[in-house]
């Protein structure tokens, strides 16, 4: 597995590397430049060829790749036929063409990536799988299974499709035209900013509080309810109604709607029980069948039962909540007066609390308490650093296995308009975390050294072939920009010195030229240590 682990790294730097240098060589040998060499490594060569004017070598050091000129080096004699071939004899505008190609190809590289799995792969498509109580989607009436059609007028084939162009409105309202059960429908909805997780935190994308992603058939249970008087309980996944499967709450949904009659609803379930095992706290999933009346109004509310977005799941030991008395089951109510419709929100509200105390009220069984609460620093499993928490978290449901998400198959425009978002998109965060770092907004040790690259190849490729790629892309467009940077050794900087000489008429000094070199190879040695050390740290 490890030999197969480094063999998906080695072939993702390798395919990187030649696509960055391919980009120097081809645009140099389209305007005269002589090449040398085209070399994937570095150091000594493994094999190779030449053909024409130029090697092609494989080096044995695999982290990273060069094109050798000639005349790139200052003071190289060049024959006075060959003069007007070198590099550094060319205007400065060729210059900057062929240094900026290599970051250049490291950023169209991706999007071509990107229409190929699109276009290989079946996309999520825009019906709705999961709706988040509370925010808009839900607030303007939005169901699970409704299909978005257009946003604002333009038609909307995937998820990914629809999400760009809600993401390009900011602020502002988007009209989507809708589908549900055959008939269609419009709504206005604006949506909310929220975090897009990205280093720093600083930066919002655009929400409406909808997802592809099937959300489990997993039920809170409302004490002395028709539900629980026959006998479901908060956490119960259901598996099949009336004997037909379900595995999500759309199908759920269906398989209620399809029952007719006063027949009473045939339910099996799957729900945690201690696992029969000395000395352990584990749940393991147990088979109930559960047989009750058919109740009024559709979805959930068929069965008397309710989400269990904003039922306690699990309660951190010697937390704020385990305190307060709170346990598995409860059920949130208000928070300083407003109703708790979901941990996504509670947090929300949370975070902008801080440390403040504020009043919580909450229903455990059929008694509804209050307490003035504050969060506690506490460090969650596996973690380090102490973070402000409640204690009172969601469920997660280790048997609550999903059904796939709705796909569809996009066409060849949607494909490239949405490659080449999504490649803004990656550019504008790996510029925004380039430059939080380098203004000490992102501590040093989230630095990751090609020891990260190799656990992020590892992880996806047995996530499959349309992971791999992601990530593969994901990290190409992150050495095109960090290429960009005006660091010396790095073509940023020598695209800077093909504008200076432009501009001012005359080249860098070389003494300038050649300390620079060094205090640049200088940085990426220290940089390179620190990542290594951190990687290493982390995997201690």
């Amino acid at each position: 597995m490890v030999l197969q682990n480094i063999g998906y790294t080695v072939f993702l730097l390798g395919v990187l590397v030649v696509v960055h240098e391919f980009g120097h060589f081809i645009v140099a040998k389209s305007l005269g430049v002589k090449v040398l060499k085209f070399s994937v490594g570095f150091g000594p060569r493994l094999l190779g060829f030449t053909k024409g004017e130029t090697e092609y070598r494989l080096s044995l050091l695999p982290l990273g790749g060069y094109v050798r000129m000639a005349g790139d080096v200052p003071g190289e004699e060049l024959p006075a036929e060959e003069a007007h071939r070198g590099f550094l004899n060319q205007p400065p505008w060729k210059r900057g063409l062929i240094v900026a190609a290599g970051p250049a190809f490291n950023l169209i590289f991706p999007v071509l990536v990107y229409i190929g799995v699109f276009l290989a792969y079946p996309q999520p498509s825009t019906r709705i799988m999961s709706i988040e109580p509370g925010l808009p989607a839900a607030i303007a009436g939005l169901q699970i299974g409704d299909r978005v059609l257009a946003v604002n007028g333009d038609a909307v084939t995937s998820f990914d499709e629809m999400r760009h162009r809600l993401g390009r409105l900011g602020d502002g309202p988007a009209l989507l035209s809708l589908e549900r059960d055959g008939r269609s429908f419009a709504a206005n909805i604006t949506p909310i900013q929220i975090p897009d997780g990205s280093p720093g935190g600083h930066s919002t994308r655009a929400m409406l509080g909808i997802s592809p992603s099937p959300e489990p058939p997993v039920v809170g249970v409302p004490p002395g309810s028709a539900a629980e008087l026959a006998g479901l309980k908060s956490f119960d996944r259901i598996v099949s109604v009336d004997g037909a499967p379900v595995k999500d709450l759309y199908s759920l949904r269906q398989r209620l709607d399809a029952h007719q009659g006063a027949a009473p609803v045939e339910l099996q379930v799957l729900r945690e029980t201690p696992a029969p095992l000395p000395g352990t706290n584990d749940q393991v999933p147990s088979s109930v069948k559960v047989t009750l009346a058919r109740q009024t109004g559709a979805g959930l509310a068929a069965l008397g039962v309710e989400r269990k977005d904003d039922y306690v799941g699990y309660v951190i030991p010697e937390s704020p909540a385990a305190k307060a008395g709170i346990t598995r089951g409860d059920k949130l109510l208000t928070l300083n007066g407003t109703a708790v419709q979901s941990f996504f929100l509670l947090e929300r509200e949370l975070g902008a609390l801080g440390a403040n105390s504020f009043a919580l009220k909450w229903r455990h069984g059929v008694e509804v308490k209050t307490a003035s609460l504050a969060r506690a620093p506490m460090k969650p499993d596996g973690e380090v650093k102490a973070q402000l928490l409640l204690g009172a978290e969601p469920d997660l449901g280790s048997y609550a296995i999903l059904s796939t998400s709705d796909k569809t198959r996009v066409g060849f425009a949607a494909a490239v308009r949405v490659a080449v978002w999504k490649v803004e998109e990656a550019v504008a965060q790996a510029a925004l975390g380039f430059w939080k770092w380098a203004t000490h907004q992102i501590p040093v040790n989230s630095l990751g050294s090609p020891l990260m690259i190799y656990k992020i190849a590892a992880q996806s490729a047995q996530a499959g072939l349309a992971t791999y790629l992601d990530r593969m892309a994901l990290i190409s467009v992150s050495l095109g920009v960090m290429n960009l940077l005006p660091i010396p050794i790095l073509d940023g900087f020598h695209l800077f010195a093909a504008f200076w000489e432009g501009i001012r008429r005359r080249p860098i000094p070389v003494r300038a030229r050649e300390i620079a070199n060094m205090v640049g190879l200088a940085m990426l040695i220290i940089l390179m240590v620190v990542a290594f050390t951190n990687d290493l740290t982390r995997a201690g």
